[in-house]
């Protein structure tokens, strides 16, 4: 079988990266205690002092997918024009043989022979970007909110749910656009050709070509955990808060596995350069975000004291938090350092002459 196209270039979220992180409806239950916002009335304080936002007119007790989904069409609308932005830009570039994918892979200069995957890109791009605002908007709704907030909290809290839902719809088709590059240049039959896409694009391992080898299954991995821990904001009752809300952090994995998944396979962000340093520069602001939610946490049970309690058990959740600041103060640093420099280890350009013969892998 013949592969046209290098692995996708982000996805994850995207594939990911989650992307996509969960949703929530509530900063209250993502940060923490108490009951889900369905069962607190609205001047009801919860276990941490915090009074719920108050919900508007007609919003449902709880909010379901069903209704989440109604409500997700506009945001869905713009993800599928900057999509359309970003492809025709792509495409462009390709034509006139500016972008980098044309240095990694010269026989994609014939734009029009590969435009599913070229789609397939500014869908894994939009899908980065929506994972990248979803997670903004529950880290901030989860921890300390702030004095004042452009729109009403619980606009912002709809807007977090239904974000991170067109966040796994544009990673699917981000994936699924991927898998139909691999069938269109197949020269097998219909079915082997089919089979062996959905090999490559779905499972962990089939894709062995290259970079391929890790890339595509950090992809994978985000996909795969993105869309169940996205839609198991709508059982949580089922589940209880606090399995939900150990579960919902993972999501800032999903995230980075999706973004890992973007710097090690784009092919538009595959050598050091102003696009791969915005992409790092664009981290920052989550970093922050993370920090300031762990300095600042929405829960008494959360905050660190000035020294450890007696007991063993407590020694080691103080031990934890503490760690888990000094992590996030770490990347911090490094990210700050990244942006500053340029580099991040990544690959370096190719001389020009070099182009036919350069090892992609």
């Amino acid at each position: 079988m013949t592969n046209p196209s290098p692995p996708p270039e982000q996805a994850a979220a995207a594939e990911t990266p989650g992307s996509a992180p969960a949703p929530t409806d509530n900063p209250v239950t993502v940060s923490g205690p108490g009951t889900p916002p369905a069962a607190v009335p609205p001047a009801t304080a919860s276990g941490d002092g915090r009074v719920p936002a108050p919900r508007t007119a007609g919003e449902s007790r709880r909010p379901t997918l069903r209704s989440d989904l109604r409500a997700s069409w506009p945001d869905g609308l713009v993800a599928l024009l900057i999509t359309a932005a970003v492809f025709v830009l792509l495409y462009v570039r390709i034509r006139n043989k500016t972008s980098s994918t044309v240095t990694v892979m010269p026989f994609m200069a014939d734009a029009g022979g590969f435009w599913m995957y070229f789609l397939s890109q500014a869908f894994g791009w939009s899908a980065l970007l929506w994972a990248w605002g979803t997670v903004i908007l529950g880290l901030m709704l989860s921890g300390s909110r702030p004095g004042r907030l452009p729109i009403s909290a619980p606009r912002l809290e709809r807007l977090h749910r239904t974000t991170s839902l067109n966040t796994m719809a544009l990673i699917a088709a981000h994936a699924l656009l991927f898998a139909g590059e691999l069938v269109r240049h197949d020269t097998a039959s219909w079915n082997s050709a089919v089979a062996t896409a959905f090999v490559e694009a779905f499972v962990p391992g089939g894709y062995d070509s290259g970079t391929g080898r890790i890339a595509i299954p950090v992809g994978q991995a985000a996909l795969y955990l993105a869309i169940p821990l996205g839609l198991l904001f709508y059982v949580r009752h089922r589940i209880g808060p606090r399995t939900w809300r150990v579960l919902h952090r993972c999501v800032i994995v999903v995230y980075v596995l999706s973004v890992w998944h973007t710097l090690l396979y784009g092919t538009n962000v595959w050598y050091d350069g102003w696009f791969r340093t915005s992409v790092w520069l664009l981290q920052l602001p989550i970093a922050a975000l993370l920090l300031l939610r762990l300095l600042r946490p929405a829960r008494r049970s959360e905050k660190l004291s000035a020294r450890p309690g007696a007991g063993a058990g407590e020694r080691t959740r103080w031990a934890l938090r503490l760690g888990g600041r000094l992590a996030v103060v770490a990347v911090v640093v490094a990210l700050v350092a990244v942006v500053a420099t340029g580099r991040d280890g990544g690959r370096s350009v190719p001389p020009e002459d070099t182009s036919s013969t350069h090892n992609h892998d």
